[in-house]
Order: C-alpha cells, then sequence, then structure tokens
C-alpha cells in the first residue's frame, strides 16, 4: 500500500489518515480471535484497569502470538509509514488497546511523542502509530478523540500522570487542550474521532494531540497499535521494560499482503516466556552502555 500525494499532503496538514474497512471480516477475525487468550495471561504485559480485571492494554504480543507477529509485518501497516519518512522502520511499541465493554477507561489528553521523548529518550518525532480497529468503533465505545492539526505545534510540555488511571502517561494541560480546540475549529472540527467498521485503519503522528472517553456501552472497542520508528531514530534509553519499549532495532521486513489468511513463517521469541531481560531496565543513556560495552 503506497501513499498519494494527496494523501501525503492531508497527514502534513492533519496529522493523520483514516481508512475505513482497510481490512477484510476474514482477516480481521484471525487477529480478534488470538485476543481472549492473550489478554487471559497473568503477564506483566498485561496491564489492567484501575481496580478491575479488564485488560487496558496488551504489550508485545508480536513477540509470542502468530497472527500477531504476521500483522507487525503487515505492507498495509508498515509501507504508508516508510513512505512518509523516506527510509526502513522498527517495532517501537506494540499495543493491543482493550477499552473494554462498560470496564474501559479514559486515556488523557496526550502526545505519544511526549512519552517516548521523556520515558525513551527518542531523539526526533520520526515514529508514529498505524492502528487497526477489531470491533466497530462507534460514538459511544470511547472512540479516539484526535486535534486536527495539534502536530504542528511540535513537542508539548507534559506533566506525568500516574494516579488517573492504571498506567502512567505524560498528559496536556487542560487549558491548552482547549486553545488547540479552539485554534483547529472548536465546536467546527476542532475535535474529530474517526468510526468505522472492524477492519479499519488509522495513521497518526507522534505529535498529534488525542485521548479517549471511558468505554460505559455495552460493546468493546479493542484497537492493535503499531508504533513504528525510523531506525535512524531508535531510542537512548532503556528506562521501561523491553516488552513496552523494544530495544531490536532491526528493519521490519514486510510479508506479502496476504500474510494474515496464509501460513507465512515468523519468529516468535517469546512463545515460551518473556525473558528476564526483557524486564531489566537502566537510566543509563545507550550511548554511554555502548561505550562501556
Amino acid at each position: 500500500m503506497r501513499l498519494t500525494q494527496e494523501q501525503l499532503e492531508q497527514f502534513d496538514r492533519e496529522g493523520y489518515l483514516f481508512f475505513p474497512g482497510q481490512f477484510t471480516a476474514e482477516e480481521t477475525r484471525a487477529l480478534t480471535d488470538a485476543v481472549p487468550g492473550i489478554y487471559r495471561r497473568r503477564e506483566a504485559y498485561n496491564v489492567r484497569e484501575k481496580g478491575k480485571d479488564a485488560v487496558r492494554t496488551n504489550f508485545a504480543a508480536h513477540m509470542y502470538s502468530e497472527p500477531f507477529a504476521k500483522l507487525a509485518r503487515h505492507p498495509r501497516m508498515v509501507q504508508p509509514v516508510m513512505d512518509l519518512f523516506g527510509e526502513p522502520v522498527y517495532m517501537h511499541q506494540f499495543k493491543i488497546n482493550g477499552k473494554a465493554a462498560f470496564d474501559g477507561d479514559v486515556w488523557q489528553w496526550h502526545q505519544d511523542y511526549g512519552t517516548w521523548l521523556n520515558d525513551d529518550m527518542m531523539p526526533t518525532e520520526r515514529a508514529m502509530n498505524v492502528a487497526i480497529f477489531l470491533d466497530d468503533v462507534n460514538e459511544y465505545n470511547g472512540p479516539l478523540m484526535f486535534i486536527p492539526g495539534s502536530h504542528k505545534k511540535g513537542v508539548i510540555d507534559a506533566k506525568h500522570d500516574v494516579t488517573t488511571t492504571s498506567y502512567p502517561l505524560w498528559t496536556v494541560d487542560s487549558e491548552l487542550i482547549a486553545k488547540l480546540v479552539e485554534r483547529a475549529g472548536g465546536k467546527n472540527g476542532g475535535i474529530v474521532s474517526p468510526k468505522g467498521p472492524a477492519g479499519s485503519m488509522i495513521l497518526f503522528h507522534s505529535c498529534l494531540v488525542h485521548a479517549s472517553s471511558s468505554n460505559l456501552s455495552p460493546w468493546n472497542r479493542v484497537s492493535v497499535y503499531l508504533s513504528l520508528c525510523a531506525v535512524s531514530n531508535h531510542i537512548r534509553r532503556f528506562k521501561r521494560p523491553e516488552y513496552i519499549a523494544h530495544r531490536d532495532f532491526t528493519p521490519i521486513e514486510c510479508l506479502p499482503d496476504d500474510c494474515l489468511l496464509r501460513d507465512y513463517p515468523v519468529d516468535l521469541p517469546w512463545k515460551d516466556g518473556v525473558p528476564a531481560s526483557a524486564l531489566q531496565t537502566t537510566s543509563v543513556p545507550f550511548e554511554e552502555m555502548k561505550r562501556a560495552a
């Protein structure tokens, strides 16, 4: 999948692209069927909602689940990001966000690059998310909300919120959010919320300010996020466990377009368990570690 000039211009202007129904029902089902078994695991990589059993986010499924290992190499997910960066990319982060019916909590207003900069020492914002809906997304089940054009603001000062939900996040001040929304059009397009059928795909800039409300509906809103980073822009600090922020900067090699429906071999290095090394962290910058070695 290659982006057109019109799509490149739209992405530059608005900070995101939405592709309704990008994956077929059969392709999406190959992924959806694997989620319950992953969520049942009592592992550190399954972060549950505050005070609840529902999974808020699962990390690194592409390291131990065959369907998601294929998705991590899917050309419809990876190629558009390489087009935008003009270079190979590696997997910085891989998430399956739960947003469970009745139990899915909020994701506060934030920029993804704010976390990647503050926690991982990622040099620049040459990284972004590409997401696929595993459920139909409507106005009731906690859809993503974007402030169009907010990526043009660059990196925004943020505070580290470690109390609102079960997952710490570098969040943006409400006063600034109000100003960004007004600048983007206020009630006339200052906030947009892409909605569509399971299998839809979103590509969005790492500085695009976004959030989602809680899910009080009876419908799940499970989505998969590939956070892809330009290889030259790899992280410089391993402050977070490897299942959250990956340390293998090898360029992704895409599989054929039909990979979700056919038997292509994929490496599953964590299929027998997460190695102890993936749980270790350090505040020493990567360059200092290399010099010490």
